[in-house]
Order: structure tokens, then C-alpha cells, then sequence
């Protein structure tokens, strides 16, 4: 599988990648919430309720207290639903979305490790369903994600350990290279974002895809590798938009709508009221 070892034995080596922004343009877990509500499973409100907390995290930056709100409107969204349901949602979001927002640049480097004989992880703190999709269609070795907890194959709202994300992520390739015997200082590992920082550091050979401005200058200071694979408008600006973003801003119009609506039925109720006065008063 790989190189040979002092001893003789094989020396097993993997490459983990986190998904959103490195694998995929934009947040996996937002297209998959898109295609729920396509497919009825996601009411307006429930929306409106994910939106509001991804606009706080977005707007006013990372805390304990926003990641437990996040988890707590995730997890209390998708209760009482069928897994197999969500499985099959993702498997169609995926040929209708994901599969064409792949980086090309990143899938070369995946298909480079698979040639080498490398396992070759997805970590992401989206929901492992969402990750296992991704992972299978790219005939990868497999992904560790968040996981929500299941009853009878129905969510109970609750989840089994902690969000894969930041310190988490690395503990969990820590515990999948004990598992897996993998030797993490001649491993690979590839982010996005600052919230990568723990997991590119648990191996011997880390490298920023995309990197955000602080993943860039950690990048930097380090000595890492970084690699880019957005286009950019000819204004400079990057094209794709950050996955948050465009999740608040999905969020937003659907606010809006929300109250365009009820302002339209105050004033149908308002224009009515008025008419029956008036008709009294004749």
C-alpha cells in the first residue's frame, strides 16, 4: 500500500481533507438543507430559525455559545426524521449539485493519493451522512463527520460526542490513525479554514486549499504549502463566495419574504377592517 519500513512492514499512510470550501465550492450541508426544503422537509420557519444563528456566526465571529446555538437549531430541525430519508435526499442533492461545485484541482490531488495507495479520509463538521455521500461517489476510503444520534433509524435530536470541529477534527484523526495503525507524521492533511488549523497540524505533511485570511498567514508563517483553486473576478474579488455567506443570505431573503408576507396580510386585514367601518357607517 505504501513505503516499506525499517522493519520490513508497510507503512500505512493517509491524506484527510475537510469537505466545505476545500472539496466542495461552498458549504455541503447548505445545499443539502436547500434540497430538503425543495423536497418539503424544511419549513420556512425552520429556515428562518438555522438563518438567524448562521447570521449571528457569520457577522459576529466564532463562539462556544454560537456553535452550541448552531448545534442545538440543527439538531432540533431534523428530530423525529428518517435517516434513510436524509441518505437518499443527499445522494440526489449530490448528482444535482455537489457532484458539479468539486474543485478540479482538489480531486486531482485526491485521485494522486488513491494512485499512491493512501487511505483517504473526508473530515467535516457537516453531518456524516452528508460526508459519506461525498465520500462514496468520490470512491474515497470514507469520511468522519458529526454525528446526530438514531433511534429505531430516526433522529432523536441529540448527538453521539462532540461537533467535528476545530480541536475535534484532530482528536478524531488521532484516534482513527490508532485504529487504522497510520502514521500521522508522514500523513496529508488539506483545509480551508483556520478551524483546519488543528487537524493540518496532527500530521507530518499539512496544506492549505482555498485558505481563509488567517489559514493563509498560519500557512505562511509555517512554511505550509498552499494551493488555490477559486477563480477570481477580474475585480479581484474571489468568485465563489464563502458557504456562510450565501447560507445567511439564503436566510435573509427568506426573512424578508416572510415579512413582505405578513406586512401584506396586516394590510389586506387593516384594508379590510376599514371597509367594514365604512360599510356600517352607511
Amino acid at each position: 500500500m505504501t513505503d516499506a519500513g525499517p522493519g520490513g512492514d508497510a507503512v500505512r499512510l493517509a491524506a484527510f481533507f475537510d469537505v466545505d470550501n476545500t472539496i466542495v465550492r461552498g458549504a455541503s450541508a447548505y445545499h443539502i438543507a436547500r434540497g430538503l426544503h425543495q423536497r418539503g422537509y424544511l419549513r420556512k420557519r425552520d429556515i428562518m430559525r438555522f438563518g438567524w444563528e448562521q447570521a449571528k456566526y457569520t457577522l459576529f465571529g466564532e463562539s462556544k455559545e454560537q456553535i452550541d446555538d448552531l448545534r442545538r437549531e440543527g439538531l432540533g430541525i431534523i428530530k423525529g426524521w428518517s435517516a434513510a430519508e436524509m441518505n437518499a435526499v443527499g445522494e440526489e442533492v449530490y448528482d444535482e449539485v455537489l457532484g458539479m461545485r468539486i474543485f478540479p484541482g482538489t480531486k486531482a490531488i485526491i485521485d494522486e493519493h488513491r494512485a499512491q495507495g493512501h487511505e483517504v479520509w473526508l473530515v467535516t463538521a457537516s453531518p456524516i451522512e452528508v460526508g459519506r455521500v461525498i465520500a462514496r461517489r468520490l470512491g474515497v476510503t470514507g469520511a468522519l463527520g458529526t454525528v446526530a444520534e438514531q433511534e429505531g433509524g430516526y433522529y432523536t435530536g441529540r448527538l453521539v460526542g462532540d461537533m467535528l470541529h476545530r480541536e475535534a477534527k484532530a482528536a478524531a484523526v488521532r484516534r482513527l490513525a490508532t485504529e487504522r495503525g497510520l502514521d500521522l507524521s508522514r500523513s496529508f492533511a488539506y483545509g480551508d479554514s483556520t478551524n483546519d488549523g488543528p487537524m493540518l497540524q496532527a500530521v507530518g505533511n499539512p496544506c492549505a486549499i482555498n485558505p481563509d485570511v488567517r489559514l493563509r498567514k498560519q500557512a505562511a508563517a509555517a512554511g505550509w504549502p498552499i494551493r488555490e483553486f477559486r477563480k477570481r473576478r477580474k475585480s479581484g474579488r474571489r468568485g465563489v463566495v464563502k458557504a456562510s455567506i450565501a447560507g445567511t443570505v439564503w436566510a435573509a431573503l427568506a426573512v424578508v419574504r416572510g415579512v413582505r408576507g405578513a406586512l401584506r396580510s396586516v394590510w389586506r386585514r387593516s384594508g379590510s377592517a376599514r371597509s367594514d367601518e365604512q360599510a356600517r357607517d352607511l
